[in-house]
C-alpha cells in the first residue's frame, strides 16, 4: 500500500523519512478551529480525522492507498495553544509555558479502503524559567511563528527544556513509534 501524508509539515516529513517510512505528500486544507466546549483531546482527534478524510475523499484512485492525517496541539490548563498569529501572541504563549509543565497531544488517523484507525499520544514537557529578555529574543528569532504553542523543541527553544515525559517525536509533530505500529499492524509497511 502507498502511504499519503495529509500534511505539509516539514517536521512530520522529516520524522517519517528518518524512520524510513516511504510516503508521498498531499496536504489537506482543513480549518483548525475548536468547537465550543470541545476538549483538547477531542479537538486533536477530530482534526486528524478531518485532515485524513479530506485527502482520502479527494483521491481519484483510492485502491492501494492509505492516508495519514495528524494534528498536534499544546495544552496549558485545558487551554489550547494554537500557532501564534503574531509576535505578541507568541510572547503570550511562551510566558504561559515558561517555568512549568504543559501537555502536547498528537492524534493520528489512518484511513483506507479497509482501515480506519484513530489514536492519540500525550507527552508532558517541562520548561525552565525564562527572563523577559530571553522570551523577547526567542520570539524575535522567528522560530515560534509556525508552531503550535509557539515553540519548536528541536530548535533554539531546546535550551529551556528541562524534561520530557513521553515520546519526544510527539512534541516535534508526530508520535513516530505509535505511527509505525499503526502502519505495521495494518499492513502498510
Amino acid at each position: 500500500m502507498k502511504l499519503i501524508l495529509a500534511s505539509s509539515s516539514p517536521r512530520r516529513q522529516e520524522l517519517l523519512k528518518a524512520a524510513r517510512i516511504p510516503f508521498t505528500v498531499k496536504p489537506s486544507h482543513v480549518p483548525e478551529v475548536p468547537h465550543p466546549s470541545e476538549s483538547p483531546l477531542k479537538y486533536s482527534k477530530r482534526l486528524a480525522r478531518d485532515k485524513a478524510a479530506a485527502v482520502w475523499n479527494d483521491l481519484p484512485h483510492k485502491s492501494g492507498h492509505v492516508v495519514l492525517g495528524a494534528d498536534t496541539i499544546v495544552v496549558v490548563d485545558d487551554h489550547i495553544l494554537e500557532k501564534p498569529v503574531d509576535d505578541k501572541d507568541a510572547t503570550r504563549m511562551i510566558r504561559l509555558i515558561a517555568g512549568r509543565g504543559h501537555e502536547v497531544i498528537s492524534s493520528v488517523c489512518l484511513l483506507g479502503e479497509e482501515v480506519d484507525q484513530l489514536h492519540s499520544a500525550t507527552t508532558t514537557v517541562y520548561v525552565n524559567e525564562m527572563t523577559e529578555q530571553e522570551i523577547a529574543e526567542y520570539v524575535a528569532s522567528g522560530e515560534p511563528m509556525d508552531k503550535a504553542g509557539a515553540y519548536g523543541i528541536q530548535g533554539m527553544f531546546s535550551r529551556w527544556i528541562l524534561r520530557v515525559d513521553g515520546e519526544y517525536p510527539n512534541v516535534v509533530g508526530l508520535p513516530i513509534a505509535m505511527t509505525y505500529r499503526i502502519l505495521r499492524d495494518n499492513g502498510v509497511i
